[in-house]
């Protein structure tokens, strides 16, 4: 088998930067160190000084974890230990873990305890009572200080959900002098430097450099404060400052619209991680909190002037690759949560983790003025909050703190390895609009090759967005470039809203495409009856709608939400014909739930001459996932000579994923009939297992493998939907798979 992901060369990002780049090679599910039942996270994660094991937060379970990676493309569980309350970070020293662990019976009365683990036993060697609630943990270079954040949380829901709220908020610092029992702590007011909320100092992160100068961001205060480990003295404090934002998107439709166009103007940055690349220079991620949040991340120097900033170029990058959170335009779009520095072999790199976008934006650092350069963006599980660079073996993680197996979301840990492979994520970035903006896209759902030009395909979004498009995509190129889109409007020249699974291009020859979009509401579910109906749509190369076919009456009356999926146009004796997979059975049909049956669906057939609508039946495969689920159809797409190859899935994603494969059949001697007949069945035939492709990505494989289409040389590409990034990692993959049909 030859198989081969899109890779990554975006406008932004080429050059001599990428001799070496970071790929991801594991993702490592943390249920494994307890249940796949459970609730499990990887809220923040660290290494030991070999580099041969992370230790990292969960917060759901309230334990420890830890996880072998000597051979970091194949990681181990090795368990986890309960902390006796919330662990909320760590960081290493030696051959020990410290651990913040939050045991605040209230807002009122916080209170938290400092665990000192031995790494290789997993036992608590010693415990040291804190002023508070401890958030932020970090380690000084040299190994003498610990600098541990105790925020002091505010109660969101008291009063108006402002400071001040007492208890205020403080850093202690531990000596690690002797052994961890005889270690001491010191106490560092930090109220009264604010101009904002100054009685109540919240602060949120810490890191400290080389000269043992910790820097603290004070999120809700806006503020950055820098103390003097050796003396505990405050030397320097100010403002993070205000931002105006320019060509991001503040606003949250519904359905969503990634719309480019607003402006923001004296954002607060309200930063939330921070880290040192130099002993003069540091870098915050401005996730914002109360009032703002710049949606990317900023350098300073100790004096408290702004470097470098990185204006809206997190929130376009996470356009162009499919990664924008559009649920969160009017909140602080991608969230930057994080920032982490590290020096590879002499190139010098600085990760920002983005909350929402669920990436890591890396960055070079160069020269002597040391300049900040955007060069990959990774995948990073869902929701990224610690990150830990690993250089002496080339190695970086990610752990993400959203889990849900109902969902197909799984708290993980990503591994990636820096080498000398080219990047292959993402796997389609867009072009620029005119205005320099990116064309933003999410939610792909159909594939058809151009006929004319086998370097282009047109994709479609499903109905996360408003507006329906279709996109023209460049797939000579690595990755994979959308290049254009053509919005879909009525004969009056208004937008329109589709659920569009599938997509075309007309047999005809004239440039047109067919679409199908899928209904909405069930006839049988009395508490979701029907609201939007399946049709067909024909529409000129321009986007303008020609005509919008039902189903006939007695068929629609039948309707399930799960309805249209693909569409695949062919010519059959001189006139054009086509085939419409539908996802799940309808009312009538054979029933999907037999556990010794898979149950069966229907392929349409419309004939375009007679406008006659008649049918055939598909046989699905019995259901596999240990997570139940159902298995249905998602595309159909023409392979001539009579035959279609179709997409089979479950609706399960991670290590639940059972079925994603694609089947082959032929309607050759199949006589399709129209409603009330009894259907004749189809026989399919196993041409390809994608789920190979899909834990080839480093990646838990993904649920919604949704296009397909197939190049006049036989190759198969596929590409799976994001959701529009919403309950959702946000990763597209557009895979390739060579000489597939022959």
């Amino acid at each position: 088998m030859l198989l081969s992901a899109w890779l990554f060369l975006s406008p932004m990002i080429v050059g001599a930067d990428m001799d070496r780049t970071f790929n991801r090679i594991a993702t490592f599910p943390v249920y494994l160190n307890t249940d796949i039942n459970d609730e499990t996270v990887a809220e923040i994660v660290d290494a030991s000084r070999d580099g041969k094991t992370l230790v990292y937060t969960d917060s759901q379970t309230g334990k420890l974890g830890f996880v072998d990676i000597e051979n970091p493309a194949d990681p181990k569980p090795l368990g986890a230990i309960a902390v006796g309350g919330e662990p909320t970070s760590v960081a290493v020293v030696r051959n020990y873990a410290l651990v913040g662990v939050n045991t605040s019976p209230s807002f009122i009365a916080p209170s938290g305890h400092l665990h000192v683990v031995d790494i290789n036993t997993q036992s608590i060697v010693a415990t040291h009572t804190l002023a508070g609630q401890p958030d932020s943990v970090a380690i000084s270079p040299d190994g003498r200080y610990a600098a541990v954040v105790i925020e002091n949380e505010r109660d969101e829901d008291f009063g108006n959900g402002e400071p001040p709220q007492a208890p205020p908020g403080l850093l202690q610092i531990v000596d690690l002098v002797g052994s961890p029992n005889n270690w001491t702590i010191r106490n560092v007011n930090l109220d009264g430097f604010a101009f904002l909320f100054p009685d109540d100092a919240e602060p949120e992160y810490v890191d400290i450099n080389r000269n043992n100068i910790a820097v603290v961001t004070l999120q809700e205060n806006n503020h950055i404060v820098l103390v003097d480990l050796a003396t505990g003295n405050v030397i320097n404090h100010f403002s993070a400052g205000l931002v105006d934002l320019t060509q991001i998107d503040a606003s949250e439709e519904d359905p969503a619209l990634i719309s480019l166009t607003d402006v923001l103007f004296d954002i607060p940055r309200e930063p939330d991680g921070v880290t040192w690349i130099s002993n003069n220079l540091f870098v915050t991620a401005d996730e914002g909190d109360l009032f703002g949040g710049s949606r990317g991340c900023t350098a300073f120097n100790m004096q408290g002037n702004v470097v470098f900033t990185s204006d809206n170029d997190l929130e376009h990058e996470a356009v162009r690759i499919g990664h924008y959170p559009d649920s969160r335009s009017e909140n602080k779009g991608n969230e930057p949560e994080s920032a982490d520095f590290s020096v590879y072999g002499g190139e010098r790199f600085l990760f920002i983790a983005s909350e929402r976008s669920s990436v890591v934006f890396v960055y070079k650092v160069n020269g002597r003025n040391n300049r900040l350069k955007l060069v990959q963006t990774l995948p990073a599980g869902v929701g990224p909050e610690g990150i830990k660079a690993i250089p002496k073996r080339n190695l970086f993680v990610a752990g993400s703190e959203n889990d849900s197996r109902a969902d197909g979301i799984r708290g993980s840990i990503t591994i990636y390895r820096l080498s000398h492979r080219e990047s292959v994520y993402p796997t389609i970035v867009s072009a620029n609009r005119a205005d320099g903006a990116p064309i933003p896209w999410a939610a792909l759902s159909g594939l058809a090759i151009d006929p004319a030009n086998q370097e282009r395909v047109y994709t479609i979004h499903d109905s996360y967005f408003q507006q329906s498009r279709i996109y023209a995509m460049d797939i000579g190129q690595r990755p994979a470039v959308i290049t254009g889109e053509i919005v879909l409007k009525d004969a009056a020249n208004n937008t329109v809203d589709l659920d569009a699974e599938g997509i075309a291009v007309s047999a005809s020859g004239d440039g047109s495409f067919w679409l199908t979009s899928e209904g909405a509401g069930s006839a049988d579910d009395p508490s979701d009856p029907p609201s939007t109906a399946n049709i067909l749509v024909h529409a000129k190369a321009d986007g303008t709608i020609l005509e919008s076919i039902s189903l006939p009456a007695d068929v629609d009356a039948k309707q399930r939400r799960f309805g249209f999926e693909g569409v695949a146009a062919v010519t059959e004796a001189g006139r054009e014909i086509l085939y419409i997979a539908f996802q799940r059975a309808w009312v009538g049909d054979p029933d999907p739930n037999n556990v010794d049956d898979g149950g069966k669906v229907r392929i349409g057939r419309y004939d375009t001459v007679t406008r006659n609508w008649t049918f055939a039946y598909y046989p699905l495969d019995v259901r596999q996932s240990p997570n139940g689920g159902w298995v249905g159809l998602s595309e159909i797409t023409s392979l001539g000579n009579t035959e279609f190859a179709v997409i089979e899935r479950d609706n399960q994603a991670n290590t639940d994923a059972r079925i994603k494969l694609v089947y082959k059949f032929s309607v050759n001697g199949v006589t399709f009939k129209p409603e009330g007949d009894s259907f004749d069945t189809l026989n399919k035939t196993l041409v390809r297992d994608l789920l190979p492709a899909l834990e080839a990505t480093g990646g838990l494989a993904l649920e919604k493998v949704e296009g397909l289409t197939v190049t006049s040389d036989g190759a198969l590409l596929f590409v799976t939907d994001n959701d529009g990034v919403d309950d959702s990692s946000g990763e597209t993959q557009l895979i390739r798979i060579e000489k597939v049909f022959q």
